[in-house]
């Protein structure tokens, strides 16, 4: 993947979350490189989180495009968001 693919995304996520893992290994099986931003480790990430998107869920995808900006929250939504990239 390149660079391009994966602008203006970032996974909000953090480490023992099974959906977070679920997504992070399709990650790793599909070769795409995403922002990681761990709710837990920094709590600026959950406020970021809540204050956009409205819940603090994880696995969570941020989508900005064109200055567009959205929230998508299902582990199997994200990973077959980032198999069509």
């Amino acid at each position: 993947m390149t660079a391009k693919n994966t602008q203006g995304l970032a996974l909000y996520h953090f480490e023992t979350c099974p959906f977070c893992q679920k997504v992070r290994r399709a990650m790793v099986e599909l070769g795409v490189d995403l922002e990681l931003r761990d709710t837990r480790k920094n709590p600026d990430y959950r406020e970021e989180q809540i204050n956009g998107g409205g819940k603090g869920q994880v696995p969570c995808l941020r989508i900005e495009k064109a200055g567009e900006v959205t929230w998508m929250y299902e582990s199997d939504a994200i990973i077959d968001y980032i198999k069509a990239l």
